[in-house]
This record gives C-alpha cells, sequence and structure tokens, in this order.
C-alpha cells in the first residue's frame, strides 16, 4: 500500500472508531504524525486529500477538523465525479435512476404534506399545456427533487441529485427531437402527483418508473 494511502487509512479508522467524531480538530500534526507511526509529509498528502472529499476540513491558521460527515456533504464528491460523465455513459445514469428514483417516490406517498402538493400542483399548473423544452426540464429537475425530499432520506436525495445532472441535455434532446415529448411529460407528472395525493405508494413508484423509462427507451432508440 502506498504510504499516503495508508495515512489515509489510519485517520480513516480513528473517524469511524470514533477517536475522531464530526467538529472534533485533529491533534497537531508532529503529535498525529507521531501516534500513528506516519512521516509528516505523508500525514500531509493524506489531509490534502480527505479534505477534497470533504471528510476533512483546513482552516488556514486554525488547523484542521473533521467536517459534518453530514450525507449531503460528503456526496458533493460523487457530483464531481459525475460532472466527468461521456455521452456514452447516459444510459447508465438513467438506469441507475429507474432503480432509486421510484422507490423514493413511493416512499414520499407516505410523508409528503398537502402544502408541499398543492405547491407541486401549482407549480405543474404554471407551465400550461405548451411550455418550452428548456422550461419543462428545468421544472421536471425541480419536481423530482422536492418529491424526493419528501421522502426523508438524506443519503437518497443526494444521490439522485448528483445523478440527475448528466440525463438533462438528454431530456431537452428528447423534448426538441420527439413530437409528444412536452405533452406525455406533462401528463406522467400528473399522474405521479395524483398518486401521491391518494398516498398510493405503488402507483407513484410505477408512474415514476414509467416517466423515466420513456426517457431510457427514446434514448435507446435515438443513439
Amino acid at each position: 500500500m502506498a504510504v499516503t494511502d495508508e495515512a489515509i487509512e489510519k485517520i480513516k479508522g480513528m473517524i469511524v472508531s470514533g477517536a475522531l467524531r464530526p467538529g472534533d480538530r485533529l491533534p497537531k500534526e508532529s503529535e498525529l504524525a507521531a501516534g500513528l507511526g506516519l512521516s509528516r509529509n505523508s500525514l500531509r498528502e493524506a489531509v490534502r486529500a480527505l479534505s477534497l472529499i470533504r471528510i476533512l476540513d483546513v482552516r488556514q491558521g486554525d488547523g484542521t477538523y473533521v467536517t459534518s460527515l453530514d450525507p449531503q456533504l460528503l456526496l458533493e464528491a460523487l457530483s464531481f465525479v459525475v460532472d466527468f460523465h461521456r455521452d456514452d455513459t447516459v444510459l447508465e445514469f438513467l438506469a441507475v435512476r429507474r432503480i432509486l428514483e421510484p422507490a423514493a417516490t413511493a416512499m414520499a406517498a407516505a410523508r409528503i404534506g398537502e402544502r408541499q402538493l398543492d405547491a407541486l400542483t401549482a407549480r405543474l399548473d404554471g407551465l400550461g399545456d405548451d411550455p418550452s423544452v428548456e422550461v419543462l426540464v428545468a421544472c421536471d429537475l425541480e419536481f423530482h427533487r422536492d418529491i424526493v425530499r419528501a421522502a426523508g432520506n438524506s443519503v437518497l436525495c443526494s444521490l439522485l441529485d448528483g445523478l440527475s445532472g448528466p440525463t438533462t441535455r438528454a431530456r431537452i434532446w428528447r423534448g426538441l427531437t420527439q413530437e409528444d415529448a412536452v405533452s406525455r411529460t406533462l401528463h406522467e407528472h400528473r399522474a405521479i402527483l395524483a398518486a401521491l395525493r391518494d398516498r398510493d405508494a405503488e402507483a407513484a413508484r410505477s408512474w415514476a418508473t414509467v416517466h423515466i423509462a420513456s426517457v431510457e427507451h427514446w434514448l435507446r432508440s435515438a443513439l
């Protein structure tokens, strides 16, 4: 194992074991290096790497701290990696969304409040019957994000938020080239919303699956 990797593993071990907790300040560099049996240089590299993925927070002139380890913060690294996707992997992102998002939508059926449902309805009504593709896709992102938030699982919410970006261009492309894409999307959104109002988790799951699968099916035929 590379020296830096060993240093990362040792710091990770301290966090996992509870020796270092969220918000804790790390011991001074010399003390920590001696305690872990590491060189100060390898420790420094490990701290730099762990700060990039939001495990550690290096504060100039103050020290190094363990972050909150909040899922949304940690999954920022996923969003960074996702930004480097290739066009030929969009189908794979859609496949993952088709697994996770219907489950989140079903979870939301039991938890979403009437005020949230009214806000979603108002947003759909505000689009009218013939919105532009760009406006519809922006609304689509917010529509699903609000529903996933209502599921009450911050990890699931962060994962789906990170995965939605690579499929945005495909959804715009579909809207511009498939004749009934806009009307079909509006219909599917209203069906999902109706299922949520009825507190019908399985119908909400099914309509969310249909909604994502329709984009996936179109993209397979278009590639």
